[in-house]
């Protein structure tokens, strides 16, 4: 068809035109992009042949695109760049899931023999031209030197946006610095709002870097919100103002009103009030409860099915209720398979699960998992069994699984898009605590909404909560970007590593080329002019309160001096008259007569409660959270008045005492009226008033007297323009001030991460890992240990803490390395292993304190992402009792731990007890020996079978 439109259009040229354009084609079709365009059946984006032309022209590029928006297109189109001029490409990505499914979609373009793969625990043709690998693989290949180095041409960083991760972002910049300059950088990223700083930083430490964004989506994207049976759009439709093509979203007016309207009517001070509560009000909510009101799970499911919106994932921030989700939907009937569809689906999970032990079936809840899934309906999150989240995964893209509920770890590059996203809520744990979820989190979750080439358009839905804001959401919809921030802190691996490589000093300038420290400096730069800036506002003021009769700033200083020392006085003394009010307040006692100083209340009063907290003790922590007594009063006017301690600036005494009946009740009026006047006739011989004459502090200070006489005696006190000059001084000292402040912030960001690294590099001289530019034997050992308690492994192979464990004795100790629970529970102690492997544990706990008290000394901070946590030892029974050969059923039910937990826990222990096994010193054969047995141990039965780590 292109052809046909191509012909007819060169019809209409002139022969010169027609020999161009003839010229133009064939350069085109001589060009590496021309052939690979032709392997897809659609047409390429603009910006997908921009980054390709740019690759093809020697460039490295950035891309930065929404999700769904066909980045890895680049990235595939690097990998072609490769085959066609006989060099190697790696396609790297930030986990194992994701490279599997990078894996399985290049073996079946380019074939078997021309693939390979390696994530830790996989390695698939590792010579292969082209090798998908997780980014920790390449970063360890480049510190080995390995001889896989050899040849590469190209690098594709998939999801790059991840070096934004706390945890393990700092890998991606170790990466991209330390690749040869003669690779080629391929870098995919979600759309973020400062794409072209990072692409300066590419620029810098990479050589010529191109940067393409693209913001469009290629399935536009509809919002909507659920509340009641109504599915609301979240922005007006979309109008052209002013006829120039210019477009706003406004929020939808139904929608503010239906906020305004179930806010008025949930107003949490409507408890106090009572039976006060307006009829209106009452009735509006009546109208309104039909409307207003959060669906459940299978209504939703229903209602998107109707509306021809399925298949759907459904964001919940909870495994446990991702799994509660589906039961709902079982109990409630809803099928969404026809009998084609559920005897499909049995025949794809049988035949992927067939490897799966009969006995431990049950254990997994396969049943259960696979009548859901026979329906149409599946669970997604991290502690599902791998294999069970690859055939969901399978399923969904073929259509038969349509409605998925998923925690947020699916949105991250998983191939699984869908027509439509909902979120339950706009709140999340965040592991500290719960907090609203970002506009870049927003972009990423919905941005699986719409699948290219089957869908129109994509829908998110977010369900209605009481207290819904519609103006919040708008925000987090139409911030389409969000900002990449690095994470990037030295380790000790890492410090050893690169002294190996390069030397110290080699290894500082290279740690201050890291995305880190360009970004401190690009801060930095701002600040700096700002100071110049000042220092020029600085000079003019000083001109300003020159004085001809003396040095003006040093009188100025001593005037301020004066002022901070009167302010400082006076600040005790307040402080001083406040804690001896509220030692008065605790003073009284029911039947107390006393006279209110201050407030709306002023005046005589009787104490019918002292308003004492409950539990106060005689110290001053009891009234942390009750600001003081509260003592309940009758005023002379007849009014019962629970006071503040706001009301007795001063402290205040009894002036009399008058029995207060039995009969007394605040409620009654005539009650009130009658010991009021008892009251007034009582305190008609008491003065109400006592004042306390206090000499003021200041009066008696030296150091007041001293400034006071400097000033007199100064030249420029006796001045005609003092008062002028003193403002211009005033200007000065805040300006002088603000300035030091942020010379303070250019000090505190200039050579931070060079900084961090000097610390740990003295710390691993004490340690004797370095000498100067040497890396000592047990330094070699510790540039072998990858992990966030690399020292700590490093100092227990050293000390022979593991020498004689046996192998599942080893796999307990070497879980708590890598083990974090989910949620700190110190009320319980975990169960652990007998013997050798409890006394090893209790030494690695003792050897973590000593290097815990190392980095203090050093000042290295945890705080900062550097140094080394406590070990967990919550897995290691578990780790303990797998290795020792004990039953899926038995295992699990102990660990108290989901199947996919255990199953990702295991390989990570796998993982070290691997580095374990080749970091061991010779003579220390038997740990090695014991490594590799516990490694067999370990990779049997779930483990063994469940590709994804």
């Amino acid at each position: 068809m292109a052809g046909r439109l191509d012909n007819k259009m060169t019809e209409d040229l002139t022969p010169a035109e027609r020999y161009a354009a003839a010229l133009a084609r064939n350069a085109e079709q001589a060009t590496a992009l021309f052939p690979f365009r032709e392997l897809y059946d659609f047409d390429l984006d603009p910006f997908q042949i921009e980054a390709c032309k740019a690759l093809e022209a020697g460039k490295g590029v950035l891309v930065a695109a929404p999700t769904g928006s066909g980045k890895t297109i680049v990235g595939e189109f690097a990998v072609h760049l490769a085959l066609s001029q006989g060099r190697k490409c790696f396609y790297t990505t930030p986990i194992k899931a994701l490279s599997n499914q990078k894996f399985a979609d290049l073996v079946k373009r380019y074939g078997a023999d021309k693939v390979g793969l390696l994530t830790g625990d996989n390695s698939v043709n590792g010579d292969a031209p082209i090798v998908v690998m997780t980014t920790e693989v390449l970063r360890n290949m480049l510190y080995a030197g390995s001889q896989a180095l050899s040849g590469l041409g190209y690098v594709v960083m998939d999801e790059v946006h991840y070096l934004s991760d706390r945890f393990r972002g700092a890998v991606w910049e170790e990466v991209i610095i330390h690749l040869p300059e003669s690779v080629t950088l391929v870098s995919l990223s979600a759309t973020v709002s400062n794409a072209e700083e990072f692409g300066d930083w590419l620029d810098t430490v990479r050589g010529d870097t191109e940067v393409i964004v693209s913001e469009s989506r290629p399935v536009p994207l509809w919002q909507h919100v659920l509340a009641g049976r109504r599915m609301y759009d979240l922005f007006e439709e979309e109008t052209d103002h002013g006829g120039r093509g210019s477009s706003r979203r406004e929020v939808n007016p139904d929608l503010v009103r239906l906020a305004r309207t179930e806010n008025s009517t949930y107003n949490p001070r409507d408890r106090r009030r009572g039976k006060m509560v307006r009829e209106a009000d009452r009735e509006r909510e009546r109208r309104q409860r039909s409307r207003i009101w959060t669906p459940g799970r299978p209504e939703v499911i229903e209602r998107l099915d109707a509306e021809g919106l399925l298949p759907a994932i459904t964001f919940i921030f909870s495994r446990a209720a991702c799994e509660a989700a589906v039961q709902q939907c079982l109990h409630a009937g809803l099928r969404l398979n026809n009998e084609e569809g559920r005897q499909r689906v049995r025949e794809i999970v049988e035949e992927r699960t067939a490897s799966i032990p009969t006995e431990d079936l049950h254990v997994l809840g396969y049943y259960e998992w696979l009548e859901a899934l026979e329906r149409g309906i599946a669970a997604h999150h991290a502690g599902m069994l791998p294999t069970f989240k690859e055939v969901v995964e399978e399923l969904f893209v073929r259509g038969l699984v349509k409605a998925v509920f998923a925690t947020e770890t699916l949105a991250l590059g998983i191939n699984m898009p869908a027509r439509s996203v909902v979120l339950e809520k706009l709140v999340k744990w965040n592991g500290e605590q719960h907090a609203d979820i970002t506009p870049g989190e927003y972009t990423q979750l919905t941005g699986r909404a719409g699948r290219r080439g089957i869908d129109v358009e994509g829908h998110a839905v977010v369900l209605w909560q009481r207290g819904f804001d519609p103006g919040h959401l708008a925000g987090l919809a139409g911030t389409r970007t969000y900002p990449l921030r690095s994470s990037f802190r030295p380790s000790y691996n890492m410090a050893v590593n690169l002294v190996d490589q390069f030397g110290r000093h080699r290894s500082r300038e290279l740690l201050e080329t890291s995305f880190a420290q360009f970004q401190a400096d690009r801060s930095v730069v701002g600040i700096s002019r700002q100071v110049q800036k000042n220092e020029e506002g600085l000079e003019g003021y000083r001109e300003g309160m020159t004085c001809h009769l003396g040095n003006f700033e040093e009188y100025a200083r001593l005037r301020r001096d004066l002022k901070d020392r009167e302010t400082e006085l006076a600040r005790q003394g307040a402080a001083q008259r406040r804690a001896q009010a509220a030692g008065s307040l605790e003073k009284l006692k029911p039947g107390d007569i006393i006279h209110v100083p201050t407030g709306k209340f002023a005046g005589l009063a009787l104490v019918l409660d002292p308003g004492i907290p409950a539990g106060r003790t005689n110290g001053h922590r009891g009234f942390e959270h009750h600001d003081g007594p509260r003592p309940l009063v009758l005023t002379a006017e007849r009014q019962v008045k629970r006071l503040a301690s706001i009301d007795f600036p001063v402290p205040v005494e009894a002036l009399d005492r008058m029995r207060i009946p039995k009969s007394f009740n605040p409620r009654s009026p005539q009650s009130r009226r009658d010991l009021a006047s008892a009251l007034r006739t009582k305190a008609g011989h008491v003065h109400p008033e006592r004042h306390h004459r206090q000499r003021a502090a200041a009066a008696d200070d030296r150091e007041i007297a001293r400034l006071r006489t400097a000033l007199r005696a100064h030249p420029c006190h006796g001045c005609d323009e003092r008062e002028d000059h003193a403002r211009w001084a005033e200007r000065f000292h805040r300006l002088q001030r603000d300035t030091q402040q942020l010379e303070r912030r250019i000090e505190g960001r200039t050579n931070t991460i060079a900084r961090t690294f000097d610390r740990i590099v003295a710390l691993l001289t004490e340690l004797d890992y370095l000498r100067g530019d040497e890396v000592t034997d047990n330094g070699k050992r510790l540039a072998r240990l990858y992990g966030e308690l690399d020292l700590l492994a490093s100092e227990c192979l050293r000390d022979r803490v593991w020498e004689g464990l046996t192998p599942p004795e080893l796999a307990a100790c070497v879980s708590a390395l890598v083990f974090e629970s989910r949620q700190a529970d110190d009320a319980v102690a975990p169960k652990l292993p007998t013997g050798d492997a409890k006394a090893a544990l209790g030494e690695m706990v003792r050897i973590w304190g000593r290097l815990d008290a190392l980095e203090e000394e050093f000042k290295i901070n945890q705080a900062e992402g550097v140094g080394q946590r406590e070990p967990d030892l919550g897995f290691a029974w578990a780790a303990y009792q797998w290795a020792s050969d004990k039953s899926l059923d038995e295992v699990l039910r102990e660990a108290d731990m989901p199947a996919g937990d255990f199953v990702r826990w295991c390989k990570q222990v796998i993982d070290v007890l691997g580095q374990i096994a080749a970091a061991a010193p010779r003579e220390n054969s038997t740990v090695s020996k014991n490594a590799r047995k516990a490694v067999e141990s370990l990779l049997r039965g779930v483990v063994a079978y469940s590709s994804v780590g």
